[in-house]
């Protein structure tokens, strides 16, 4: 990992900048596989999953025998972990539900907003080397807390042909009905436009790898609501001397092994600390099953040193990460002024992983500097607000001048109109 002393406020643009993630030539593939998606449906998945993973999809939809042995399948230690994390995740999300809001704006004028769960949600959850069954708890939890109607899950099968078991029973204990094996730009295309087994959805979550991503940002374009712009995994650690290296290497370790795309910043304000995390660093490296994908993210992350606190807090601003940690001696000075991160962990005993699996906040979060401008999954993610408004005769009254004013300044005579004609 690069280290910059001090570096001069010009070039931390540069500084904070991602590995390009945007690929012309995937695009042009998944534009093909969404193409084919919407023009042949079923046959069209059946298709790509011999081209794409090299096995039939005689079934798309999991059956309930399915569902039933791989709940057989989970241990113990996880089901009990995964009721553990629901349990949190229900109780923060539960906190969050919005209510409706009514003002009498003006006499005889009643304002309402009224909060709508969404109807129908497709959730994506990614399988491959390492299926995100926690994933499954941070959409489906809200997504049902919110009364959203019909909630479909897709998710790709190992290469044994068969969804993770873990999913699968975190997708039952969350009470999902309609899972499909079905991964990939391909999965996305199926909920966006629905097929003769996957059902047509209204907003689409969840992460997932390049071709996943670039699907979801094709298809918001005009055919479905998505989550949020999402790019590679990151983290930014933010410490100091009284900080313990091995803790802060961990930390940065815990988002590298995500993928080679992953990014991983250091800031802190002593060199010699930034040398035993790059040496705590390596040694970890080394016990993981994952090394080699950590090697390479780390290959694109950065340890910053700044001596001016003010520096410190201005550069985690601009960078926006996804996840932010501070773990220093007195955190909430730094905490308070942080105003762009998808998530904040306080202090030298709240990993990320803490939040990626069990204290309840979650875990889908924009990455790629959107944090300055995205929130965030959560409650409002699968709710609308719809407002209402009823307006009696002497309250239009009351309004009459204005809007007919308003109206008639802007040249939109039928506008004033409307309103003329009840006065009249």
């Amino acid at each position: 990992m690069e280290t910059y002393i001090n570096p001069g406020r010009e070039i931390w643009e540069e500084l904070c900048r991602r590995p390009s993630s945007r690929n012309l030539v995937v695009e042009e593939r998944v534009k093909a596989i969404i193409e084919r998606v919407r023009t042949d449906g079923d046959d069209a998945l059946r298709q790509l999953s011999v081209e794409i993973d090299k096995r039939e999809l005689p079934d798309i939809e999991v059956s309930a025998e399915e569902i039933r042995k791989a709940e057989a399948d989970v241990s113990g230690e996880v089901r009990a972990a995964i009721a553990a994390a629901a349990k949190n995740i229900k109780a923060f999300h539960q906190a969050q539900m919005p209510h409706t809001v009514e003002v009498e704006t003006a006499p005889g004028v009643r304002c309402i907003q009224k909060p709508v769960a969404i109807p129908r949600v497709g959730l994506y959850i990614p399988g491959g080397t390492a299926p995100l069954f926690s994933t499954v708890l941070m959409l489906a939890i809200p997504a049902s807390l919110a009364g959203c109607g019909q909630i479909v899950l897709c998710t790709p099968t190992g290469k044994d042909g068969r969804v993770s078991a873990e999913v699968l029973y975190a997708a039952s204990y969350c009470g999902i009905q309609h899972i499909f094996k079905v991964g990939g730009a391909q999965a996305i295309a199926a909920m966006a436009y629905g097929t003769t087994t996957i059902p047509k959805v209204d907003k689409i979550f969840g992460p997932g790898n390049q071709y996943v991503t670039t699907a979801k940002q094709l298809l918001a374009s005009g055919t479905v609501a998505i989550d949020m712009p999402a790019g590679p995994s990151e983290v930014m650690v933010i410490s100091d001397v009284g900080s313990n290296p091995e803790f802060v290497a961990a930390d940065l370790l815990s988002q590298a092994e995500h993928g080679a795309d992953s990014q991983v910043m250091l800031v802190c304000d002593n060199e010699e600390f930034a040398r035993k995390v790059s040496e705590a660093v390596v040694r970890q490296t080394e016990e993981l099953s994952r090394a080699d994908l950590a090697k390479q993210a780390l290959g694109k992350s950065r340890f910053i040193v700044f001596s001016n606190e003010e520096d410190i807090v201005d550069f985690a601003n601009v960078y926006a990460p996804e996840h932010l940690i501070i773990s220093i001696d007195n955190p909430w000075w730094i905490t308070e002024k942080i105003t762009s991160s998808g998530s904040v962990f306080v202090g030298k005993y709240t990993p990320e992983s803490a939040g990626d699996y069990a204290s309840g906040t979650n875990h889908t979060l924009p990455t790629c500097a959107w944090a300055r401008s995205f929130s965030g999954v959560n409650m409002d993610s699968f709710i609308r607000k719809m407002t209402i408004q009823e307006i009696s005769r002497e309250g239009l009254g009351g309004l009459a001048g204005t809007i007919i004013a308003m109206a008639e300044a802007e040249g939109l005579q039928a506008h004033a109109n409307a309103v003329k004609v009840r006065i009249r």
